[in-house]
């Protein structure tokens, strides 16, 4: 019954996997930065749209102008 488990710490007893590591944050910092663009793209159409007389094809338009720019920034 006796297991060859590391008893010490965590950091001393497994091998990390630096690699996975890196993809995993760089698609988390990938997941952040597009919604942040998608979120302020919402709030300036929103913004846009009630406090114009513009609409909501209007402002579903320039919406999708935001997200469109943003992502040809962003890449």
């Amino acid at each position: 019954m006796a297991d060859d488990i590391s008893v010490g710490p965590a950091e001393t007893g497994a091998e990390m996997d630096y690699a996975e590591h890196e993809r995993t944050y760089k698609l988390f910092l990938t997941i952040i930065k597009y919604s942040s663009l998608v979120v302020s793209a919402i709030l300036i159409a929103m913004a846009f749209g009630f406090f114009t007389s513009a609409g909501f094809i209007s402002s579903t338009i320039l919406f999708l102008i935001i997200c469109a720019l943003g992502t040809w920034i962003l890449r």
